[in-house]
């Protein structure tokens, strides 16, 4: 192999090397964008059976329920 064909070679590899990390980081920042989304409609689940619960009370010391 000859230093051009050496080059082209190396050139091809760190390419592919450089997709390949490409891909990884991309699917590491899928997974927190996924990981933060569901940590956000559990904590907005909570918000809503809270705000139910202080809804109830309310009520039930009023008399409205």
């Amino acid at each position: 192999m000859n230093n051009s064909e050496s080059a082209s070679y190396h050139a091809g590899e760190a390419k592919g090397q450089a997709k390949e990390k490409a891909g990884n980081i991309a699917e590491k920042a899928s997974n927190a964008a996924q990981s933060a989304k569901e940590s956000m409609q559990e904590a907005g689940s909570q918000m809503q059976a809270k705000a139910r619960g202080a809804a109830d009370a309310v009520k039930d010391a009023t008399g409205m329920k």
